[in-house]
């Protein structure tokens, strides 16, 4: 009998390669989701029959981070975490056969901004502000209540790089001469932004923020490799084991693609440029420094440790984007 593996919020990037993989392997693969799904969002009979008999249940629901931290989509990211969080484990908790491992994303975004040391699960200091309250939230949610049949893993990751993770815009812009740093600097705040938590604040200087990150086949080796050690629950950093910084991360990747320079972008520039395509600077001027202390403990290699070879794996499996000019 084929292995069954439940998949909530499989559209994104993430759940389409864990979805193909599983599939390839010849596992019964079953989703959770909105639309064209075996299971909808609000139907708890549903998400019952589909969690009961389960092997694995994977969650990766969540409206995406990619957005301005207006009050509607500051509700809608804790809305859409929380709730489906919540519907999956009265599901588990109401299944006569719930599956005996649960992983629910979480993010490494939870820890502070480092810049003075690596945060690990044992030590790492949580942060404070709208994203490292939403995590905070996100896995009290997961952790709630009992579910003595059910072993619950919150996959604290990086930054996913794959084709269609955040790489693709830091592609083009390598591609178009613009790959150069993302520099910190000053910029003013309104009273509005520091009270919802979303402004961020000038530390790093120089690009030198520490950027944390994982290959996607590493996510997917990560929760096989825990699917196999079922002494390893709570917590656990899904990052690759040697962290870059920003200044590093755009070189290498110019280096790739093969564009000798790049022009540094400044904080004006990004907090100008951030709000026309309406996203925030945090995701690229927070110092994220996360290592793996638990999967390298237990005894998990990694399939790409390094940036340079995950960066050029990637590229590789990929169509770039091509220059206007050279059309």
């Amino acid at each position: 009998m084929s292995e069954r593996i439940v998949i909530a919020g499989a559209s994104g990037f993430i759940g389409r390669y864990l979805a193909e993989h599983y599939r390839a392997a010849g596992a019964t693969v079953l989703l959770v989701g909105r639309h064209g799904a075996d299971a909808r969002w609000g139907d708890a009979d549903a998400l019952r029959r589909v969690v009961t008999g389960a092997d694995v249940l994977i969650n990766l629901a969540g409206k995406s981070v990619n957005c301005r931290y207006g009050d509607a989509n500051r509700a809608e990211i804790f809305r859409s975490r929380l709730d489906t969080t919540r519907e999956l484990r009265e599901a588990v908790a109401a299944s006569d056969a719930p599956p005996p491992v649960w992983f629910n994303a979480s993010t490494a975004t939870i820890y502070r901004h480092a810049e003075d040391r690596p945060m690990t699960e044992p030590t790492g200091e949580l942060g404070t502000g709208f994203s490292v309250n939403v995590a905070r939230a996100w896995e009290a949610e997961f952790f709630a209540g009992e579910l003595p049949g059910t072993r619950r893993v919150a996959l604290r990751m990086a930054i996913v790089l794959g084709d269609g993770s955040a790489l693709v815009p830091l592609l083009r812009l390598a591609r178009f001469g613009l790959g150069g740093p993302q520099l910190d600097g000053r910029w003013f705040a309104t009273t509005a932004r520091r009270n919802a938590g979303t402004f961020h604040e000038f530390r790093a200087r120089g690009g030198r923020q520490r950027f944390s990150w994982v290959h996607i086949a590493d996510v997917l080796g990560s929760i096989d490799f825990l699917r196999q050690h079922p002494e390893l629950d709570g917590p656990v950093n899904i990052a690759a084991p040697n962290p870059s910084d920003n200044r590093t991360m755009m070189a290498t990747l110019r280096r790739v693609v093969g564009v000798p320079a790049g022009l540094p972008a400044f904080r004006w520039m990004l907090e100008l440029g951030s709000a026309v395509i309406r996203t925030e600077t945090e995701l690229v001027l927070k110092s994220r420094w996360v290592v793996p202390e638990r999967l390298l403990a237990a005894g998990y290699t990694f399939a790409f440790p390094e940036l340079e070879p995950a960066l050029r794996d990637i590229v590789a499996g990929r169509e770039l984007p091509v220059p206007l000019s050279s059309r």
